[in-house]
């Protein structure tokens, strides 16, 4: 897909934000959600998308909305570094196809870093569901304490 298009209101997130489809949630606000993936490259490896704004990707979202978005997207990153103490942590955000993008609901990832840890493929094993829920449970617990 091109960085143009139409919004398809039929997009997995979306689903989500409507609860059609559930999520290992780990904060909400009335501007996010944010959940873990269940294809994850690395323990922890999160995802932050807008719930009013109905924008593919960086380009087509109004600034004062980019800011939101950004704002929570460090108050979970935060959480995700005090909770599972990687080394680092990325926070990347694709535009197209061609840039990575598979999902056409503007999102951040949010992926803890280990040294020497490589990280996994994207999309290509899903994670164990129960590691998922406990997993989910102390990052929870840990942001409603932020």
């Amino acid at each position: 897909m091109s960085l143009e298009g139409t919004y398809d209101p039929d997009n997995i997130f979306a689903k989500i934000l409507r609860g059609d489809l559930p999520a290992y949630t780990i904060y909400q606000t009335d501007d996010v959600l944010a959940f873990l993936d269940l294809f994850p490259q690395s323990t922890g490896h999160s995802l932050v998308i807008p719930r009013r704004s109905a924008a593919r990707n960086f380009l087509d979202i109004a600034p004062d909305e980019l800011a939101v978005l950004y704002r929570e997207t460090q108050i979970v990153a935060r959480a995700i570094v005090a909770e599972l103490a990687p080394d680092g942590v990325q926070i990347m955000q694709f535009n197209g196809a061609p840039a990575g993008q598979t999902v056409f609901h503007l999102h951040v990832h949010i992926i803890p870093r280990w040294s020497g840890t490589e990280l996994g493929m994207h999309a290509k094993g899903k994670a164990d569901p129960d590691e998922l829920a406990a997993l989910q449970a102390r990052l929870a617990k840990r942001l409603k304490g932020e």
